[in-house]
């Protein structure tokens, strides 16, 4: 089973197991966040539902969107500028690096971050609940272009 598969799978579960229902709409948004290409906004997942849902509403996704935030099921990115984007693919906590043009995101593998994150917590006493960190730069392609 891929990966996209099971991620989806995994949501409807923890969905029904919470007595939500699965409205057509609602399986349309999780079939875009399970395996979160680009970490869509609530825009760019609505314009792909209402395609095949043309009755579906804005309003539609941001509560399941919401729905999905409290059950752990998606990692919101806040952005300070533009649409905050949320990855379905890896709710939990890890590092992004995010093309300041083309705003494409892309999610490293450090190894180095749970020993990061055990050092924070020992030099400062804190008991680290939750983390972010976002490297930001220009992708591979940008860098190919003319500015």
């Amino acid at each position: 089973m891929r990966n996209d598969e099971a991620r989806l799978n995994h949501m409807l579960l923890t969905l029904k197991e919470r007595g939500q229902r699965i409205t057509p709409q609602r399986l349309a948004i999780l079939r875009v966040l399970a395996p979160s290409e680009g970490r869509p906004s609530v825009e760019e997942i609505y314009n792909v539902v209402v395609k095949d849902f043309p009755t579906t509403s804005l309003a539609t996704v941001y509560k399941t969107i919401t729905l999905l935030k409290e059950l752990g099921e998606v990692l919101e990115l806040e952005f300070s500028q533009g649409s905050n984007r949320y990855d379905g693919s890896k709710p939990f906590p890890h590092p992004h690096v995010v093309c300041t043009r083309c705003k494409r995101i892309v999610d490293p593998d450090l190894e180095s971050l749970s020993a990061m994150t055990a050092e924070v917590s020992e030099q400062t006493g804190f008991k680290v609940v939750n983390h972010r960190l976002d490297f930001y730069g220009l992708c591979p392609e940008c860098q190919k272009e003319k500015v």
